[in-house]
């Protein structure tokens, strides 16, 4: 029996990510345990009655009990969340890795968040013996995850996955539409980019920014507020189902992405599947995964602003996809 260990992915792109595998396991006639965050447990995950799912509390301590009753249950294990069991179990253990934050942190990080991450790179470093493999999703987060946890690199797989969109949206390109489908933690840089975004507008006259902000997220939607009470046309559409994101990306012209750090940027490569061309930060994760058309550095309001004033221009170079979808070659390592 395979275990999916998915205890600590309950949003963002993990969770699209977390999606797409269960939807490709359950395809097959393997047998296969999911475990899950208890925050999900409300969702209509469609798994077959053949196959088991627990939802827990996302802490080590519920995790170790788990492992503790089940450790000699499973013939292969995927720890989809970073870290490895909390004890040695005699199935062979994949686990995939995704949080750059475990292995740099933005200078600007406030002390607190700091310290916790710093916590949990102890864990991590603790846990990691109770792993036979790693996954990640480029050669970039290999070569790093290597130097930080003196891991071997061949025992760290790089099998980029990524669920396709069912179909291929050709819509009409809004002209001067930049979108940036992200969630609104603090290394996604929503500040800088939105001061160069009214910068560019006070400019140009030209352009419109669409942001997927949360509700919960008070004190950057007072922000978007503020900024469209000045005149500013930064519109936030919150959260955006698979189906309407399709459908936005396949509109927009742009998708501005100034991320401080990433381990896949997943919106990168979906935006260009729908013929967006691509502004990044001029940082090894977007060149891991694309051939940008313009980049910035995202610490520089000006430098931001600058690359929103180049892509006005007419011969703005297409940007080009690196990566494949290595779903199947992921699969295939469980069995």
């Amino acid at each position: 029996m395979i275990l999916i260990d998915a205890i600590y992915i309950n949003n963002s792109g993990g969770k699209v990510l977390l999606d797409y595998l269960i939807a490709e396991l359950e395809k097959t006639d393997k047998q296969v345990f999911y475990l899950l965050d208890f925050r999900i447990q409300d969702e209509s995950i469609k798994i077959k009655s053949t196959n088991k799912v627990i939802y827990s509390q996302a802490s080590l301590m519920k995790r170790r009990s788990f492992y503790k009753e089940n450790k000699n249950k499973f013939s292969t294990i995927l720890c989809f969340g970073n870290l490895p069991p909390n004890i040695k179990t005699s199935a062979k253990v994949y686990t995939y890795f995704h949080q750059l934050l475990f292995l740099d942190l933005p200078k600007e990080m406030p002390f607190v968040q700091k310290k916790i991450y710093y916590i949990k790179t102890q864990i991590l470093n603790n846990f990691k013996k109770n792993t036979d493999y790693w996954v990640v999703q480029t050669d970039l987060v290999k070569e790093r995850l290597s130097q930080k946890y003196k891991i071997s690199e061949n025992t760290i797989l790089t099998l980029p996955f990524y669920p396709p969109f069912d179909s291929q949206a050709i819509l009409p390109k809004k002209e001067h539409q930049y979108i940036y489908i992200s969630n609104v933690s603090q290394h996604k840089n929503h500040g800088r980019l939105m001061e160069a975004f009214s910068r560019f507008y006070d400019l140009h006259k030209k352009g419109k920014l669409i942001l997927t902000i949360p509700d919960e997220a008070e004190g950057m939607l007072n922000i978007i507020n503020t900024k469209r009470n000045q005149g500013y046309p930064i519109e936030n559409i919150g959260f955006v189902e698979r189906e309407s994101l399709q459908k936005l990306y396949a509109e927009s012209e742009y998708l501005i992405f100034p991320s401080l750090t990433e381990s896949f940027g997943l919106g990168l490569v979906e935006a260009i599947e729908n013929r967006c061309k691509i502004i990044s930060s001029d940082l090894p994760y977007t060149y891991a995964v694309c051939k940008p058309s313009l980049v910035f550095d995202p610490l520089d309001v000006n430098s931001i602003t600058e690359a929103l004033s180049l892509s006005l221009q007419k011969n703005t170079i297409n940007s080009e996809s690196k990566v494949t979808n290595e779903i199947n070659n992921l699969i295939s390592c469980l069995f």
